[in-house]
This record gives C-alpha cells, sequence and structure tokens, in this order.
C-alpha cells in the first residue's frame, strides 16, 4: 500500500448488509456482470467483518481493520493507525497519522469524500454525523437512502459528480455506503410484499446495473485502487433469526474484494 498511496486515487465501497452466499451465487450466475468485469479472477473472497451491524463495522473499518481472511493465521492490514502491538502492521502496511485513516489519508494529499447511504450516515443527529465527520467532504439525502428504490443510482450520479470536480492532479478517496440491500428491500422483486433473501438478491442485481457507470468515471480520472466489501450479512430466517446485531455465521461472514482499476 505504501506504493499505492499517494499514486493511486483509492475508492472504497461498502456494500451494507450484503451476504456472502447472495453474492457468490449471484456471481456463479452471472447476474452480476458489472461486478465481474473488475472482481479477480477467483471473485468474491470470504472474509469475516470486526462488526455485526454498520456503526461497529465501520469504526473498525476506518481504524484500518478491514475484514479478516477466514483462514487461521496473522493477516497484514493494508491500512493502520500509530498502534502499538499491531502483529498485522506489516512493512507492506501503510501506516497513517490519525485517529482514523480518512483524515490519515487526508495528510498523504488526499480529499476525502463520503457519499453515506444507511441511516449512520444521515447526519440528522449526533450519532448519524460521527461517520460522515471523518471526511472533508460528506452527502446524505433520502434519495440516497434505504427507502429510496433508486437509491444506487443517485448515489453513482453524485459520485460522477465528485470524480469530475475533482482535480486530475488531486489524489482522491471516496467512500460510498450502498443502501440498496438493506432493509427494505422487498420492492427490488416485482409483487414482492416483505424483505425475502430473493429480494434481497434481486437489490443486488439492481446495484450492479448501475455500477458500469462508475467503473466508467474512475477510469477517466488515474488508476484506482478499489475496495468493495459488505460491512455485515443479515439473516432471514436462519435458526429463528431474522435481521442482524446479533453473532450468526450469515451474519459475521462478508465477500470481499480488492483490485486496481487501471485508466
Amino acid at each position: 500500500m505504501n506504493q499505492i498511496v499517494g499514486t493511486h486515487d483509492i475508492v472504497f465501497i461498502t456494500f451494507d448488509t450484503l451476504r456472502y452466499d447472495v453474492a457468490v451465487n449471484l456471481l456463479a450466475q452471472g447476474r452480476t456482470p458489472n461486478l465481474a468485469a473488475v472482481l479477480p479472477q477467483t471473485g468474491w473472497e470470504e472474509r469475516h467483518s470486526p462488526g455485526n451491524f454498520t456503526y461497529a463495522a465501520h469504526q473498525a473499518f476506518f481504524a484500518g481493520f478491514l475484514p479478516t481472511p477466514v483462514k487461521p493465521g496473522i493477516h497484514p492490514r493494508l491500512f493502520a493507525l500509530g498502534f502499538e502491538g499491531s502483529t498485522t502492521t506489516t512493512e507492506q502496511t501503510c501506516v497513517l497519522e490519525g485517529s482514523n485513516i480518512v483524515s490519515g489519508l487526508a495528510t498523504k494529499g488526499y480529499h476525502t469524500a463520503c457519499i453515506g447511504g444507511v441511516g449512520f450516515f444521515n447526519k440528522r443527529n449526533p450519532l448519524g454525523k460521527v461517520l460522515p465527520s471523518f471526511f472533508a467532504e460528506s452527502h446524505w439525502s433520502k434519495e440516497l437512502g434505504v427507502t429510496d428504490p433508486n437509491s444506487t443510482e443517485n448515489q453513482i450520479k453524485l459520485a460522477k459528480k465528485i470524480l469530475k470536480a475533482t482535480p486530475q492532479t488531486q489524489r482522491l478517496f471516496l467512500f460510498i455506503n450502498i443502501s440498496a440491500l438493506h432493509q427494505p428491500n422487498y420492492f427490488y422483486l416485482p409483487d414482492a410484499k416483505t424483505d425475502t433473501i430473493a429480494s434481497h438478491a434481486a437489490a443486488l442485481e439492481y446495484v450492479d446495473k448501475h455500477l458500469i457507470k462508475l467503473w466508467e468515471a474512475l477510469k477517466k480520472r488515474a488508476a484506482t485502487f478499489c475496495i468493495l466489501s459488505s460491512d455485515h450479512g443479515t439473516t432471514y430466517g436462519e435458526n429463528g433469526y431474522t435481521g442482524h446485531r446479533l453473532s450468526h455465521p450469515t451474519v459475521w461472514t462478508v465477500p470481499y474484494a480488492q483490485f486496481i482499476l487501471p485508466n
């Protein structure tokens, strides 16, 4: 990462609530072609989230603790903050200043921008302002949130504006919290009245449909290091559970990918 930071734009997209099994199955079925176009040949990597709901997971992410590979062992991290005793900080790790990697990247010359999605980014109350406050530029509106069926399209339109407004010589750290997969998602499945794993899958297909516009916009600027990940999964009746913020394998296990998108 020390060779990436400063030379590449960085885009971090969290697909809020996306289940690992759904992501993998849709990829195998060819139902997410725009993700297939950029993901490594091995597809989605199975990882464990550091949190079982949005706020906890993102606080960990922004402290440099991205989802951990499921294979046992010590796994070096991409980013870290100055923190004594970290066994996962190596020579390959980009160690940043400050209390979060967003401000740390800002000290490296990055313009930092956040496009919020779920309620923890809505800036409507003190709690909803915590995560967006890390960024120099942050956005949230109802059109970007969970209740708007066009949320991903609206988020990517905004992302394109940010990309265009940022000078080519200015490195950019762009974060997007995709909200469409989070409940409610029944409206992505015709005639559905309640959220199900099928409507969750339909939501991912909707998201994928619009990602091509983001990839095209990124390629016009600079080579971009991309991190795609779910923050946590969710349950739809497994073992009697519904939702997340609970300790269930379906919640802890998330899809993850990192790659360089060339310009």
